[in-house]
């Protein structure tokens, strides 16, 4: 597909959903979505008590940012250990691949969170579930492997739940209670929105999260920025990483310069999901007149951004001059350091 028949927004809350008992998901992957080459992602919804049932994802790691409500995880470590965690709004997640887990809604209200997959070929859809692996195994196999009789396996879904809906846990209970071996209580959780922001007077404000301050989150990291009424995350492109984003309020135009004299610009609202190819120039204008609020997610460890002001900064004005056709009067007007977010124009 070309440049020119290429859309970098996909207006993912607007998807038709699939729905189940306790739940509600939206997904686009690079077939739904074919700019988003090297991330997929999904929007899911949980009622107090549903479930997101025990599986696993084969071909991604999952990075989630909870955006209302609160929710409980579990996951299998590979070495036989074990986590179970309650993340509230601002919270991050990560289980890297082929890590079983479930997800759970606390109440009482509605849990709402963004999943990320550093895989743009993932599909929601096509994942490993407890009640799918056992629903088409041999009932014999089954019942010798849990040691349980061939009565008591016919108990068990006959296909694949995906959504489940149960009581809301209580942790002062036994039966809701995490195995004693669950040490690593905080190994998958970073709040997020607790973190100092990078603030800018009259931009916006950026919280980053990376390996460095997430260690699991070896293949992910994630932003999430502010950008005040008529300011703009400024012109700058990402050497090491695509970029994924998802609009959780207000009204933004992002524009991706594909080199060659493409460039593709594109508006977008609350529920849309954006794209930016890695080493593709871009920028996000808030057009509205409330606070712009986007989740940023990068399909690596670490963030790294080559902003045009720093760049600008960085050169002799002769270079500037004479690169651009510019009397050095106005070349000396140009950016000496790195603005990173900009206020919006004076009228």
């Amino acid at each position: 597909m070309g440049a020119e028949n290429l859309s970098f927004r996909y207006r993912l809350e607007q998807e038709q959903p699939r729905l189940g008992p306790g739940g509600v998901t939206r997904g686009a992957s690079v077939h739904q979505f074919p700019a988003s080459t090297g991330i997929a992602g999904v929007s899911m919804r949980l009622a107090p008590g549903g479930m997101r049932e025990m599986h696993w994802h084969a071909n991604a790691a999952e990075w989630a940012y909870v955006i209302a409500g609160s929710c409980r995880t579990t996951i299998l470590h590979p070495d036989g250990g074990s986590a179970s965690d309650t993340f509230g709004p601002g919270d991050v997640w990560y289980f890297p691949r082929g890590w079983g887990h479930s997800i759970q809604g606390l109440g009482p209200d509605e849990c709402h969170f963004i999943l990320i997959f550093d895989n743009g070929d993932f599909s929601e859809d096509h994942t490993f579930s407890v009640t799918d692996w056992l629903s088409r195994t041999p009932a014999a196999v089954v019942a010798q492997s849990l040691g349980i009789g061939m009565d008591e396996v016919a108990q068990l879904p006959k296909q694949e739940v995906y959504f489940a809906k149960g009581p809301v846990p209580n942790n002062s209970s036994t039966f809701a209670t995490a195995r004693q071996e669950a040490e690593l209580v905080s190994m998958h959780r970073y709040p997020l929105h607790a973190q100092q922001p990078r603030r800018v007077p009259g931009g916006g404000t950026q919280r980053t999260v990376t390996v460095k301050e997430f260690p699991i989150s070896t293949t992910m990291a994630g932003s999430l920025l502010e950008i005040e009424p008529g300011a703009m995350r400024e012109l700058h492109w990402h050497p090491n990483a695509d970029e994924w984003q998802y609009y959780i309020s207000g009204s933004a135009e992002m524009s991706v310069f594909l080199a060659e004299g493409q460039v593709v610009t594109e508006n977008f609202e609350a529920g849309d999901v954006g794209y930016a190819p890695m080493g593709a120039g871009h920028y996000i204008l808030n057009t509205g007149s409330d606070v712009l609020r986007v989740l940023i997610g990068f399909n690596n460890g670490h963030y790294q951004a080559n902003d045009l002001s720093a760049w600008l900064g960085t050169n002799p004005l002769d270079v500037l001059a004479t690169n651009l056709g510019l009397p050095s009067d106005l070349a000396a007007k140009l950016p000496r350091h790195e603005n990173f977010m900009v206020p919006a124009r004076s009228s």
